[in-house]
């Protein structure tokens, strides 16, 4: 028997050998990457200052003889720093390969794939994944790769959570998902939610509930409590936003030990990298120098909403390290064009919900007085 012989030229063949699954996913898409000399990158809400000098000093004394060494599989001491820093027990906390590896977890842990048939009233919707919209557009992503039933429910106009009393009048929200995934403060109109209309929320779900708290260090409170209060909440965390590790990949949840324990049974082996795991303890115990960046950035960010109002823009109010702003005298996807062109780059989303609007990160003081000059200069132009 002759062995299959695979085309390299793009033909139908290989595409017959994917899953039928997975040759009808639409792919994640991030902001852009470029690399441009003096540009302005505002798009992916990276934070506009440096890990701490103890972080950097520590990883590059770690680039020795560990690099041939495995690390150390379910980053025991960073979990033990966690359980410390949030007042619980390592076993309330899985560190992963980014928040994003774990929310991957939590969808293989918790949602059954390809539902066969309708869920009866009052039972547990084992194959859905709910989230608002617009959230943080991983989530249907995750969860059409798993093949699992998504549920997306509209937020207010002002991108508030809907109450318990107006979700059951609609009948689109499911109280019994599997899994539901709320992105708080949200992302991407960087509105705060209060941790009391969180956990009306919480209480109302059957299901597993993740509190994906990314922007937390940002806003004026967090839900992180409600994932030691209640036995089927999780919140999510990274180290990314915060503190300067995009680079590094590091996330964990927070949670009851039966959710955290179920998940450390599907983890990659070995899933968190040696020098990640250095730098999340280091910074850890560094927080005094995060927590002076935090205050930078909100003060810019206030000094940005301010600014962008008196040239016409419509600026949301935010809990986050970015701004959801409506342009004035152009449509937003000219703007993300124009500016664009002065070397600043923003994001925009063509979902209709979002099209009138762009997304701006809170860049370094510098970089705000940048954006703001380049937009005056246009509206003058």
């Amino acid at each position: 028997m002759q062995p299959t012989k695979l085309s390299s030229s793009g033909s139908p063949r290989g595409v017959q050998l994917v899953r039928a699954l997975v040759r009808a996913l639409h792919p994640y898409v991030p902001g852009e990457q470029p690399k441009i000399k003096g540009l302005i990158k505002l798009n992916t809400n990276e934070n506009p200052y440096p890990p701490s000098p103890r972080v950097l000093r520590v990883v590059k004394t770690a680039v020795d003889g560990r690099l041939r060494r495995y690390p150390n599989p379910a980053a025991d001491r960073l979990r033990e720093k966690l359980a410390q820093h949030h007042h619980c027990a390592p076993e309330n906390i899985i560190v992963g390969n980014g928040s994003d590896e774990l929310l991957a977890l939590a969808v293989r842990a918790f949602v059954e794939p390809s539902p066969s048939a309708k869920t009866p009233k009052g039972k547990l919707a084992r194959a859905t994944v709910q989230y608002f919209t617009p959230s943080y557009s991983l989530y249907p992503v995750l969860a059409e790769m798993h093949g699992a039933t998504t549920n997306a429910v509209p937020l207010e106009s002002d991108f508030s959570l809907p109450g318990r009393a107006q979700l059951k009048r609609h009948k689109q929200w499911d109280f019994n998902a599997a899994l539901t995934l709320v992105t708080t403060p949200n992302a991407p109109s960087g509105r705060g939610y209060a941790t009391k209309e969180l956990e009306a929320l919480c209480v109302a779900q059957r299901g597993v509930v993740v509190l994906d708290e990314a922007y937390a260090d940002f806003a004026d409170a967090n839900a992180l409590p409600l994932a030691l209060k209640f036995p089927h909440v999780l919140v999510a965390r990274t180290f990314s936003k915060a503190y300067s590790l995009c680079f590094q990949r590091i996330g964990y949840f927070v949670g009851p030990m039966e959710l955290i324990a179920a998940l450390h049974k599907i983890r990659d082996s070995y899933n968190v990298n040696g020098l990640g795991q250095i730098a999340a303890e280091t910074t850890l115990d560094d927080l005094a120098y995060y927590r002076a960046n935090f205050r930078r950035i909100i003060a810019t960010r206030i000094w940005l909403t301010g600014e962008l109002t008196k040239l016409g823009f419509r600026v949301l109010p935010s809990e986050t390290n970015f701004v959801l702003v409506q342009p004035a005298r152009f449509p937003a996807r000219d703007w993300l064009a124009k500016l664009g062109g002065q070397k600043i780059l923003v994001r925009w989303f063509s979902a209709p919900e979002l099209r009138n609007y762009l997304r701006i990160t809170v860049g370094s003081q510098g970089e705000a007085r940048a954006l703001v000059a380049a937009v005056r200069q246009l509206l003058l132009g």
